[in-house]
């Protein structure tokens, strides 16, 4: 790993974009080896909102067991945390939220959820359950949704909403504000802001001499690997020819 700022940074629309267009199989691939980060996909957390694709920036909620003491301080602070976090998120940005792996509570339903269709925000991503997506999609409410699973409980009492804009966990992924979700059919993966831009130049990269390797496959009839992985020799022959193009 190169010697790199770990600041975090804010990540463009354009930037965005263009991890809409790539797998998060290639994503994840890079974040691990080329950022360092050991665990960068969320497991356990599957796509309910089936077709779309997820780029966004995130925004924090972290939910906590229950416990007198807190709910007393959480609710002389006012507006509670999961509306002050949802404010944070318009376009580009997904609500993430942390409710401990645990798959028998919701974050919240259809009615809470209208402050991030307000704010045409892209969605939400939750390691607990989502519940009301009927409702949601018969409403067009148009947010990306990826949970555990779904559920027609509240979030009493396993958990309840307590921080917001704070580092979390969600499926075993560190996720700080900020940080890039990239998600498709096979989940979600945690891009570090820091390293979003040389991220989505890398895996666009990866991809193109992909595409390049199978185009050969099938012109020849060979077996797949006679040319992956790409060797050394496989990349400059890429390259090459792309510089042709």
């Amino acid at each position: 790993m190169t010697d790199r700022s770990f600041a975090p940074v804010h990540v463009p629309q354009s930037i965005l974009d263009r991890f809409k267009k790539l797998p998060v199989a290639t994503i994840w691939n890079h974040v691990m080896k080329d950022a360092g980060v050991p665990l960068p996909f969320m497991e356990n957390v599957q796509l309910w909102t089936p077709g779309k694709r997820l780029a966004a920036r995130a925004r924090t909620l972290r939910f906590l067991p229950p416990r007198p003491d807190l709910l007393a301080e959480i609710r002389s602070a006012g507006e509670g945390p999961e509306y002050r976090a949802m404010a944070r998120c318009g376009p580009g940005d997904v609500l993430v939220a942390d409710i401990m792996g645990n798959p028998q509570p919701c974050i919240f339903g259809d009615v809470k959820a209208l402050q991030l269709k307000m704010n045409n925000a892209d969605g939400i991503v939750t390691d607990g359950s989502i519940r009301d997506l009927e409702v949601m999609e018969a409403e067009q409410y148009g947010l990306i949704i990826y949970a555990r699973g779904r559920t027609p409980y509240g979030n009493d009492p396993w958990a309840i909403p307590a921080e917001e804009n704070v580092d979390i966990q969600c499926g075993g992924a560190l996720v700080r504000p900020g940080d890039v979700l990239v998600g498709d059919g096979d989940g979600v993966v945690v891009v570090p802001s820091w390293f979003a831009e040389e991220c989505v130049a890398i895996c666009e990269e990866h991809e193109g001499v992909e595409a390049y390797i199978k185009q050969k496959i099938l012109a020849e009839g060979c077996a797949p690997g006679k040319y992956y992985p790409p060797t050394p020799a496989m990349w400059d022959e890429y390259r090459a020819q792309k510089g042709r193009g």
